[in-house]
């Protein structure tokens, strides 16, 4: 398993991206993380109003996770989408809806009609998230990727916190306050239309040259292999994100403020993870793989072994590293195999595979919990040995890889 990165396309005087283009992708890329947790401080004040609607419990989270079900099935098309129509204009104008349907339930009261706009939200999201991926990897080559994923990753972890004080200040307002906040797409809009422009296809080798008429098949394998281990590694990665709340009350820690607090610190171990992934994007994507997958397995397997909570969080700034290093190491690992002529379907499909192991992780820890004694720790023990196994498998690649000189990332 090894790297063949794709040149960034370059065109004679074409137009080249720069710094005004990376700040306005890492924002736009913030957006779908905005989706996920912007609603968290807000979910018991809104299954309060909708409490008189039949199965509000079921209802409401469903609410939440809307988004990330539409993007699992819809990011594939919008990836077909993108590599037909073109890049700039989808993601343009998919961010100007997203703030208005985002914004939507503010002006409505029925749950249905709010779930409904969630979805929606989600259709834009799908396309939001290909499109971003696609474009860093149109704009910049394989050192400018690295650079734009680390920037995105910090920014994500240091905007991730207001979003959530903002969030709990506007429900305090108003029920569904909340939503108001997704009106931050509106200048994101604004300042996509100003600077994002329609990449040239690349003259490099093997990347869908517009100049030698011919254009590369679908890296069918490839493709296979990433999203394959992007599920597994998503799958491993929303262990800890679904089910921390519960794993801390195993160790007697009941308090939803003293949860909070206790994953507040652990968590500073997610702008450490992407560092982490900036040191080691030259190397080999097995060896980031191994890296991901070790992090997450001893962190997961040694929270489930503690019993003093202490040694828990310390534990879990493990896990939460290889949470920092997971993402941007997948996205770089299929931005790297993926021609421009197939780069917008290429990153749709991992976008599906990435938020499909939203909803593949619950049934894998209830699995694991009925194998073992029936606890969530006894259910991240088993989580974590799959991922230190899935971390074995990765350095047995790195190891049985013959390099030569088109392995490595220039």
């Amino acid at each position: 398993m090894v790297d063949r990165a794709i040149d960034a396309p370059t065109q004679g005087a074409q137009r080249k991206a720069g710094l005004g283009q990376g700040i306005i992708l890492v924002i736009s890329g913030f957006l779908p993380i905005l989706a996920i947790i912007s609603l968290a401080p807000a979910v018991p004040t809104i299954l309060d109003h909708f409490h008189d609607v039949a199965n509000a419990s079921l209802l409401v989270p469903v609410l939440v996770s809307a988004p990330g079900l539409a993007i699992a099935v819809l990011a594939p098309f919008a990836g077909l989408a993108v590599d037909r129509f073109g890049r700039r204009p989808l993601l343009v104008w998919s961010t100007l809806l997203y703030g208005i349907a985002g914004a939507l339930p503010y002006f409505l009261d029925s749950l249905y009609s709010v779930i409904a706009s969630r979805l929606l939200l989600g259709v834009t999201e799908a396309a939001i998230l290909t499109i971003v991926n696609t474009l860093i990897a149109d704009y910049y080559d394989p050192a400018g990727r690295r650079k734009w994923l680390v920037i995105q990753g910090v920014t994500g972890s240091a905007l991730a916190p207001a979003v959530i004080a903002a969030s709990g200040l506007l429900t305090e307002l108003r029920w569904n306050g909340v939503f108001l906040i997704y009106l931050i797409a509106l200048p994101i809009f604004a300042g996509m239309y100003a600077l994002i422009f329609e990449p040239g296809k690349s003259t490099t080798a093997g990347s869908g040259s517009a100049g030698g008429g011919h254009t590369p098949a679908f890296p069918l394998r490839a493709v296979a292999l990433y999203g394959a281990v992007t599920l597994l590694a998503s799958t491993i990665y929303y262990v800890f994100i679904i089910q921390g709340g519960l794993v801390f009350r195993e160790v007697g820690i009941d308090s939803p403020s003293r949860v909070g607090t206790l994953i507040s610190v652990a968590s500073i171990g997610v702008p450490i993870g992407t560092l982490l992934f900036g040191y080691l994007g030259k190397r080999a994507t097995a060896l980031q793989l191994a890296g991901v997958f070790a992090l997450l397995g001893v962190g997961l397997t040694g929270v489930g072994l503690s019993s003093d909570y202490k040694i828990m969080v310390a534990l879990l700034l493990l896990q939460q590293m290889g949470a920092g290093m997971t993402v941007p190491s997948l996205i770089a690992w299929a931005q790297g195999v993926l021609p421009f002529a197939h780069r917008g379907r290429g990153m749709g499909i991992w976008a599906s595979c990435f938020f499909l192991g939203q909803f593949t992780s619950p049934f894998f820890v209830a699995g694991a919990r009925a194998l073992t004694n029936g606890t969530v720790q006894a259910a991240f023990v088993t989580m974590g040995l799959v991922a230190l196994v899935a971390g074995i498998v990765a350095l047995a690649a790195l190891l049985k890889a013959k390099p030569s000189p088109a392995d490595a990332i220039p």
